[in-house]
């Protein structure tokens, strides 16, 4: 399934709850989509998710759904680690 990095700009600092992050996870999981692993910035206003899905459109509809912004979504190819040039 492609991978995508999702950008999301925040008006105000972001607390995440259980609560919140399950229902985040049952509404991905009716979209088709899903949420590998996120960096919060240092002002915890913008965040960088990295998902799994079938295209960018059920991203924005699982967002949508959510209530979360999906600013920008780009498409990712493979991987590259330090380990792989040893």
């Amino acid at each position: 399934m492609p991978r995508y990095l999702i950008e999301r700009n925040f008006a105000e600092q972001i607390g995440l709850t259980k609560e919140a992050v399950e229902s985040v996870n049952r509404i991905n999981g009716e979209e088709g989509v899903a949420w590998i692993f996120s960096f919060l910035s240092a002002d915890k206003r913008k965040t960088y998710c990295l998902y799994e899905a079938p295209n960018p459109e059920a991203i924005r509809a699982a967002a949508r759904r959510n209530n979360l912004p999906a600013d920008v979504i780009i498409e990712v190819g493979g991987e590259l680690r330090p380990t792989m040039f040893d």
